[in-house]
């Protein structure tokens, strides 16, 4: 397994730039940030290869049969496309991979983790007209197809099989232990579903301490979505620190507890003396 290296800093300032204003777009394009953040965790991602991949999405969507039918007969045509004759699906080891999450590699791989299979399909959707969107049940992501009334879902990590009512409510009971509620059921905005994919790669980084360089550039192409918990800055800080540059921790610290203090002065005492520590590790 080929192991990605970052891109130089002129691009990755680059394409954070161009990440930020894609995200405060009116209508951000879900396709265009995933291989923004791919080409921020992939040095060999250039240019032609991001566009590449939106052609082949392209390709994929011009395979489809002109306007199928409803909502059912779209699934059942993704899943015949995309699932069977091209095999896009997941597994259990792709948990274990940053590459999962990565477009351009579940592209190229025809694997994934169900969020990015579930881009795939809702990115060749949305290309042949399909009325698609992502569904983000609890700890599986899946297509949906038409209007609440007519919705079917679709499982892309399983190679696009249509759901029933019962799949969907033994999806969300293995998640969560509990039923499934209509509100789960809602399409998620390109910037939920954004959230979600970083959500994935800082999880997958915090497991494995030797890649707290994924973890920084993926918190801090979290801070640049329009709305972010005030969490996320306190962990950028300490894993500044956490990569020896103990002063940018510092004052990144210094900075959270100023927030914190107006709600939990206590809390804040201690990130105060977090900092302390950091500028000690300087002498």
């Amino acid at each position: 397994m080929r192991i990605p290296c970052p891109p130089p800093p002129e691009r990755s300032a680059e394409l954070r730039r161009r990440f930020a204003e894609e995200a405060r777009s009116a209508r951000p394009d879900l396709s265009a940030l995933c291989l923004l953040v791919g080409a921020e965790a992939d040095g060999a991602l250039d240019e032609a290869g991001m566009d590449a991949a939106q052609m082949r999405l392209d390709e994929l969507a011009g395979q489809l049969p002109y306007r199928p039918g409803g909502p059912r007969a779209w699934a059942q045509a993704l899943c015949e496309l995309l699932g069977e004759r091209y095999g896009f699906h997941g597994s259990a080891a792709e948990y274990q991979r940053l590459d999962s999450s990565l477009l351009h590699e579940v592209l190229r791989r025809r694997r994934g983790l169900p969020i990015l299979l579930s881009v795939v399909w809702m990115e060749v959707a949305r290309r042949s007209g399909a009325p698609v969107y992502g569904v983000a049940l609890p700890g599986h992501f899946v297509v949906g197809f038409g209007t609440a009334e007519e919705q079917v879902l679709a499982d892309p990590f399983d190679g696009g099989r249509v759901l029933t009512g019962a799949d969907a409510e033994l999806l969300v009971a293995g998640a969560t232990g509990g039923p499934l509620h209509p509100s789960m059921l809602v399409p998620a905005a390109p910037l939920d579903v954004m959230v979600r994919i970083l959500n994935n790669i800082r999880a997958w980084a915090a497991t494995r301490p030797e890649r707290s360089d994924v973890a920084l550039w993926a918190v801090e192409l979290s801070l640049l979505l329009p709305s972010h918990p005030a969490q996320l800055r306190y962990e950028r800080a300490r894993l500044l620190v956490q990569r020896g540059d103990f002063a940018d921790g510092a004052v990144e610290l210094d900075a959270y507890a100023e927030v914190v203090a107006a709600v939990d002065e206590p809390a804040a005492e201690h990130v105060r003396q977090q900092a302390h520590a950091a500028r000690a590790m300087l002498n």
